[in-house]
């Protein structure tokens, strides 16, 4: 494949083919159950096509339906085993492969980019890609100094896909306002919408790298590679080999699990008190457990710029959740529009349904399952649950949609990895307003 779908018709026709094609599959095992074939032999079956389609649709579209199926990869954590199992394969594989972009694409992207000469810049540079993402796919080389180096190049067509996939978000808004009556939803997509554009200029994302390999530069347990060349579509960096997430995730051992999870709340936590910045694209592809025990972090094109640090008010929040104070709770989150002023939301509904997701401060350690995020998402989800309603009035004010995408992405992640993690330590040391 040597570029990416572009036009708006040609990539919803092949969105549209996820909900059909699985009609169709649906349609296929009624006749098989007819027939007389075990029910759930004919299940299983259908889960497995669907989760397959569902790979090389969003695997092949990139952009931002890959960005999607990227984000999906984490939240199957949520979803009950029985369930889950037949897409898990398929979404992880989404965090780390899709469709290569052709040699002569590759070539052409780097004489684009580097120059004519960019050979001479590399000792060594293997054209088969090995790995693969949403806008762009990873090189190995070796620089001309010797260090060996990764070089990400987007694909062809893929800011005019992502683009492509934004509006049609943004004509959906309506229908996200049906569904989500509390909130600013147009403001929410706006943001969503100027973030992701910034991920198409790679020299952002190693002006964010350059950021916190600085301020990481000598730290006992996280190592950010080093930029070594930038341009808008090219980007090479300092080459890492550590033990993946998804491997961890797979097979990882006790020490491992913990060790990740550990370093991960750290990470997150402590990155906008020392860089000012948030890493804000949390699913296992980009992070890495390295040798001597570090955690390496790659991918830094989606960031929430935070100078001051974490919100001092979701601290507060936090500890009014913890202590059962729905009263000043509520206070709080409609003097910062996370309800309505014309709500008629209970301060008691608020705190039964943010209770429980305050759970890892409440010990010393808390281990992060699947089964607890499981119940998190049957209770918040269930239609007929006063959660549920609660949730669909509450706001996510556009300036905190970055912090909220990384908590839950964070939280998916640490419950695959199956953690334990000493939560209320890190939270007390690095988020304002927590510990007051």
């Amino acid at each position: 494949m040597s570029d990416v779908p572009r036009r708006a018709a040609q990539r919803t026709v092949k969105l549209a083919s996820l909900p059909l094609g699985a009609a169709g599959r649906m349609a296929a095992g009624w006749g098989k159950r007819l027939t007389g074939q075990d029910a759930d032999t004919v299940s299983a079956d259908f889960s497995a096509r669907t989760a397959e389609q569902l790979f090389a649709v969003l695997g092949q579209l990139k952009g931002g339906a890959m960005k999607f199926g990227q984000a999906l990869s984490v939240f199957e954590a949520a979803v009950p085993d029985e369930l889950a199992e037949p897409y898990r394969d398929a979404l992880s594989r989404l965090q780390t492969t899709s469709q290569p972009m052709s040699e002569s694409s590759v070539r052409r992207t780097l004489d684009e980019q580097l120059g004519s000469g960019w050979h001479e810049r590399f000792a060594e540079f293997d054209e088969s890609p090995t790995a693969a993402a949403s806008i762009g796919q990873v090189h190995r080389a070796v620089w001309h100094d010797g260090r060996e180096v990764a070089v990400k190049i987007q694909y062809p067509g893929a800011d005019e896909a992502l683009r492509s996939d934004l509006r049609q978000l943004m004509r959906f808004s309506r229908l996200f306002e049906s569904m989500l009556p509390g909130a600013e939803v147009k403001p929410l997509l706006r943001e969503l919408q100027d973030r992701m554009v910034e991920e198409l200029d790679y020299r952002i994302e190693a002006d964010n790298q350059r950021s916190f390999a600085t301020a990481f530069e000598g730290d006992e347990l996280v190592h950010v590679p080093r930029v070594v060349a930038s341009s808008p579509k090219v980007m090479v960096t300092e080459w890492v080999s550590g033990t993946p997430f998804a491997e961890i995730i797979d097979n990882g051992t006790r020490e491992q699990r913990d060790r990740a999870g550990q370093l991960l709340s750290e990470f997150h936590f402590s990155s906008p008190a020392r860089v000012g910045l948030l890493h804000a694209d949390p699913h296992p592809g980009n992070f890495q457990l390295l040798p001597d025990g570090r955690l390496t972090v790659i991918d830094f094109g989606a960031v929430a710029r935070l100078p001051e640090g974490l919100p001092r008010t979701l601290g507060r929040m936090l500890r009014l959740a913890l202590e059962d104070r729905a009263e000043e709770l509520m206070e709080l989150l409609r003097s910062d529009r996370f309800v309505q002023t014309d709500s008629e939301l209970r301060a008691e509904d608020v705190q039964a349904y943010l209770g429980p997701f305050v759970d890892p401060a409440r010990t010393e350690t808390f281990h992060f399952t699947r089964s607890w995020l499981q119940r998190q998402a049957d209770r918040v989800g269930d239609l007929r649950s006063p959660e549920f309603r609660t949730g669909r009035s509450l706001n996510l004010p556009p300036d905190y949609l970055l912090i909220h995408r990384v908590t839950l992405g964070a939280t998916g992640i640490l419950c695959q990895l199956d953690a334990e993690v000493a939560a209320r330590e890190i939270i007390s040391h690095w988020q304002p307003g927590f510990a007051d």
